[in-house]
């Protein structure tokens, strides 16, 4: 069973943003990263990818991805793949478009969540059940984050992922 909870837009205008509460968020490191995330907007509607030094975030640095989007046509490319997901994926994407993502059926639901974040501009959380990887069923829980280098359009987004 896979669950989404995406936020309500505000484009234009600074929103709250919900808390790690408002987006029942289990995992610690992922409550820690929603922190960090919200602690560098400030006055905007999201940080920028610049406003994160890496070792600040080193805690989760091998459960991270960082995905470009790029406009015209709407398109996600895998920027940064930490090698703890790398290692459970079996392959490697950095560089590579999501439309090289070779299980189409996960595929649609990355697309979907990451179109979800940016047209809302808004964090989401995902919740897998039945993933399955290495032959076997897992579970995790994602939180993909909004970054923009304006503050306002999302030409970027963080992702933490942690498997139970």
């Amino acid at each position: 069973m896979t669950g989404a909870v995406p936020a309500k837009s505000g484009h234009g205008r600074r929103v709250p943003m919900p808390d790690a509460l408002d987006l029942a968020i289990d995992s610690p490191l992922l409550k820690r990263l929603y922190a960090d995330w919200a602690a560098r907007r400030h006055a905007r509607s999201m940080p920028a990818r610049d406003d994160f030094d890496p070792l600040d975030l080193k805690y989760a640095l091998g459960k991270l991805l960082l995905v470009d989007v790029l406009y015209r046509p709407m398109q996600f490319r895998f920027r940064l793949i930490g090698t703890e997901l790398v290692d459970r994926a079996g392959f490697d994407l950095t560089g590579k478009s999501l439309d090289a993502y070779p299980n189409p059926e996960f595929r649609a639901l990355m697309r979907q969540h990451y179109l979800a974040v940016v047209e809302t501009r808004r964090p989401l959380r995902s919740v897998e059940t039945n993933l399955v990887l290495d032959g076997r069923v897992r579970r995790y829980e994602a939180l993909l984050l909004p970054l923009a280098a304006d503050g306002e359009t999302v030409d970027m987004l963080l992702i933490g992922v942690v498997y139970s």
